[in-house]
């Protein structure tokens, strides 16, 4: 098959840095080859992206060194920009995408640029909603009134309707609701396509790739192949290295350091009937059960709107206890945000009443926490001591970026940087936390796990905004569903997270753990 992709011996460094920002590495996709790239949180696989059609070095500085061939021609040969015949790129930071001020605009926009006709552009952006789910009024919405998840489908719909030879795209699932996330699983991977894709979310992708292709921290090669052939030989590595791994492999790993073997799969489904009686696999998936303390915060018929806009949420009424992590999920544009910044105090209810200190909160764009010049100096303005900088950064595992400009981090990086920064001091007692683990690694979404846990015990009050219902699973004691206007569920984790039937009507899904949860409960019954 012919090559869409060839990198050889390619390696970045930045402009002042002392070494390599990824690579050398050799690379190959071949056209109608779906190839998902891994590796820890700040291993060079976004400035590998980057590179692929110059962007490194003509609009980023920095030194590229290698060759690096896009349907066998020189990268250089051309501009970044006239790529954008053969190659559509997703940013990670959909904001990094999206330039238009209006819906159609942003969809419209390379389609403009390559001069194409005004009825093709307008049959492509339509077509290019439709398949997004993007309501045909949205057209003229202002791209600013969007939420996270909004946005990431707008930047989708704009990739799709340039009908590139090659699709790039980095963390295009990390801001979406499951089901959104399914969806766009499915129109970037759909056999034939080609695709260069990194993405920390496997479920929603696993069964469409055809190659994966793992970085080590040292931002070279680990290993490649099929997925089910790396994930079942080099699992182990690859957890070592904090790189994520399907939950099937995860629990293999564990099972084995208690001397209980299971096939190597990928689906946790596969792995129930080899399960045997007696087994304790509460601690592996969820939280310590921890009675909660007295109450911190409430929210009483509350109506919640952003500055400026219309009210999303009614009659909102819940409260948050010392010593609790509340979950809060959602379809994309639910109203999470909005409620979080009401939450933390930030924005007053519109109707009703809120009750309780003010608090602080992890904003999805961790980039609007930092203010300094470099990492230790952003620890030092939110009042750490400067004896403990350096014991807080390594509790982070941000020790090696200390003298970094935040601005030049990971995006992992940047969003453990932000938590980090929120939770060093005793100053609030409610933390809202706004989706704390897109774009982590496996390291860095159990070291947030961690962090949040510990918090808790302290007497913290914690929400938790996120998609990731496994994660929710294993941090919190409570759960709360946002559709409609509303809120549509309560109640603890496990019981809210395994209705199939109420996740379903609202555009979610159960956890990858779902099967595990419903041994459990079967081993119960039989128990009783």
């Amino acid at each position: 098959m012919s090559e869409a992709v060839r990198c050889e011996g390619v390696a970045v460094r930045y402009l002042f840095a002392t070494r390599d920002a990824v690579g050398p590495l050799t690379l190959h996709v071949a056209q109608g080859e779906r190839v998902l790239l891994l590796g820890p949180s700040g291993c060079g696989k976004s400035t590998l992206l980057h590179s692929l059609t110059g962007l490194i070095p003509t609009a980023i500085p920095g030194d590229r060194r290698g060759g690096l061939h896009l349907f066998g021609q020189a990268v250089e040969s051309r501009r970044p920009a006239d790529w954008a015949d053969r190659v559509a790129m997703l940013f990670q930071d959909a904001d990094q995408t999206l330039a238009g001020f209006t819906v159609a605009d942003e969809i419209a926009f390379a389609l403009e640029n390559r001069a194409l006709s005004p009825a093709v552009m307008v049959a492509r952006v339509e077509k290019a909603m439709a398949q997004t789910g993007l309501p045909t009024d949205w057209k003229g919405r202002r791209i600013s009134t969007l939420s996270g998840g909004q946005k990431q489908l707008v930047a989708l719909a704009a990739l799709l309707a340039q009908g590139a030879d090659l699709v790039v795209a980095d963390e295009p699932t990390a801001s979406l609701a499951p089901g959104a996330a399914k969806g766009v699983a499915d129109l970037l991977l759909a056999p034939g396509k080609t695709v260069l894709i990194v993405d920390h979310r496997l479920g929603p992708i696993l069964d469409l790739i055809d190659r994966v292709v793992v970085l080590g921290r040292c931002g070279r090669p680990l290993v490649e192949g099929p997925p089910g052939a790396v994930f079942a030989s080099h699992g182990a590595t690859l957890a070592e290295q904090g790189i994520w791994t399907p939950l099937a492999t995860r629990l293999r790993l564990a099972l084995a350091g208690q001397g209980v073997e299971v096939p190597a799969v990928l689906q946790v489904g596969e792995l129930v009937p080899h399960l045997p009686r007696g087994l304790d696999l509460a601690p592996m998936l969820m939280p310590a059960p921890c009675p909660p303390g007295p109450e911190i915060l409430r929210l009483h018929q509350a109506d919640c709107a952003p500055p400026f806009g219309p009210v999303v949420l009614r009659d909102v009424s819940l409260a948050l206890r010392a010593g609790e992590v509340l979950g809060i999920l959602g379809p994309n544009g639910a109203g999470k945000s909005t409620l979080a910044a009401c939450l933390a105090g930030l924005i007053p209810p519109r109707k009703g009443r809120r009750e309780g200190p003010s608090g602080a909160i992890a904003f999805q764009n961790a980039e609007a926490h930092f203010s300094a010049d470099s990492v230790q100096a952003e620890c030092l303005a939110m009042g750490v001591p400067g004896a403990k900088v350096a014991a807080l950064l390594a509790d982070w595992g941000l020790a090696q970026v200390a003298g970094q400009h935040p601005f030049t981090l990971s995006m992992g990086q940047k969003r453990r940087l932000a938590l980090a920064l929120l939770t060093a001091t005793d100053r609030w007692p409610v933390l809202v936390l706004d989706e704390p683990t897109a774009g982590l690694d496996h390291a860095g979404t159990t070291g947030v796990a961690r962090h949040i846990r510990r918090l808790a015990a302290s007497g913290k009050a914690l929400a938790v905004i996120t998609h990731d219902a496994d994660f929710a699973l294993s941090v919190c004691d409570r759960v709360i569903v946002l559709a409609h206007g509303g809120v549509q569920a309560s109640g603890p984790a496990r019981a809210v997270l395994r209705d199939v039937a109420l996740l379903s009507r609202v555009g979610l899904a159960p956890p990858e753990a779902a099967p595990l949860l419903d041994w459990m409960e079967t081993q119960e019954r039989i128990a009783c």
